[in-house]
């Protein structure tokens, strides 16, 4: 199967199936248990252990840390090699948002807008943004970020339900129980092509990352959006490791719904991640090829550095793109870093028994676990 990150034009063709969780309680249940499929004999990560993400660099070489404080050391220098490999965002005054609305469409209980808004001083970003009737009359509703998957045909078309594969449409249904949604095009896919070293961009990575974060300040400035709560991001494959992404980078994301977006570098493709390595993701990861083990961050130290807000990771059993065993290994490494904020349960992960896919029940339930934490709309 060839992952979204090697694809020109979509996601890979898969077929879907629905079951309950039952085989991924008890596939859950061994991974716990056992100190092998943890991860133990990994390689380290900057010289720390990459599952026991406890470890720190602190006064008196590698400590243990006991408190959220001692982890945000551990946080603060994952960041950093994340940056590192992305490229710096901008920095400074940020720019005009300068909103255009290009056209409007009545969906029922909802209007979608096809908009743009500046993220950089000449960088436009266009995005659909859809609002409740309800909102527009009086009722701000809470704003979730709804990034799209691969699609190089409709682009982030497909979360609003304009074509692409089933199953992508989260930003309409989010909308039609009364969310207001914002959903961003990808650089370098569909219609969008930003000049990424013009505007002074490494990478699509840290493109994207800025445009949404610059979504989050546009969804600030809607009367209509209840702010005060905070944002949800929702994301499937590349919008599910682009919801990620920007959560790391952006405490005003309270809920991350990622699903099949990611794996450890170390069991993407067997350690062969030359599919991150384009324009449009990481080309900072060149120099890493062949050598995953030394790339300066990994999955386990991002989705730890998540809490202590809500994740909820889909991670279908058979997906051939990104690995459930692999997603296990970085919960349960996670785990304890959530347990430092008392929020252990604030990280899910759910299995599914289909392939690259976000079948209705998980992400009906990730829409449930987005009202739990921000209110009914």
């Amino acid at each position: 199967m060839v992952h979204p990150l090697h694809s020109n034009f979509s996601e890979a063709q898969v077929p879907t199936r629905f079951t309950t969780h039952c085989v991924a309680i008890i596939a859950l249940s061994v991974f716990f248990l056992s100190p092998f499929l943890l991860g133990a004999g990994l390689p380290p990560l900057r010289g720390l252990s990459r599952t026991d993400l406890l470890e720190f660099h602190g006064a008196k070489g590698v400590e243990n840390a006991r408190t959220s404080k001692n982890w945000e050391m551990r946080r603060k220098e994952g960041i950093e090699g994340f940056l590192g490999i992305i490229g710096a965002l901008p920095s400074g005054a940020r720019c005009a948002l300068d909103l255009k609305i290009e056209t409007e469409t009545d969906c029922g209980s909802y209007v979608r807008r096809l908009i743009s808004y500046q993220s950089t001083e000449g960088g436009r970003v266009p995005a659909y943004l859809c609002v409740p009737k309800a909102a527009l009359g009086g009722r701000p509703a809470p704003g979730v970020l709804c990034l799209h998957p691969t699609d190089n045909l409709v682009g982030h078309g497909v979360v609003v339900g304009l074509g692409g594969k089933a199953n992508r449409q989260y930003a309409a249904e989010l909308a039609e129980r009364g969310f207001v949604t914002l959903s961003p095009s990808y650089p370098h896919l569909a219609e969008y092509k930003p000049d990424l070293k013009k505007l002074g961009f490494a990478s699509g990575t840290a493109k994207a990352v800025w445009d949404n974060i610059r979504g989050l300040d546009l969804l600030e400035t809607f009367p209509f959006v209840r702010k005060e709560v905070g944002f949800a991001t929702i994301g499937h494959s590349l919008g599910g490791h682009n919801s990620i992404f920007t959560a790391v980078l952006d405490a005003r994301l309270k809920v991350v719904v990622s699903s099949c977006g990611f794996d450890s570098f170390l069991d993407y493709y067997g350690g062969d991640i030359k599919g991150w390595v384009q324009e449009r993701y990481m080309p900072g990861l060149a120099s890493f090829l062949g050598k995953p083990q030394d790339v300066p961050f990994d999955f386990y130290e991002l989705i730890a550095a998540l809490a202590p807000r809500f994740v909820f990771v889909n991670a279908p059993l058979a997906d051939a793109n990104f690995k459930a065993d692999s997603v296990d290994r970085i919960a349960a490494a996670a785990r304890p870093v959530f347990g430092l904020y008392q929020a252990e349960e604030r990280l899910r992960v759910v299995h599914p028994d289909s392939t690259h896919d976000f079948p209705n029940a998980e992400r009906f339930e990730s829409y449930q676990l987005i009202e739990q934490v921000l209110g009914r709309p």
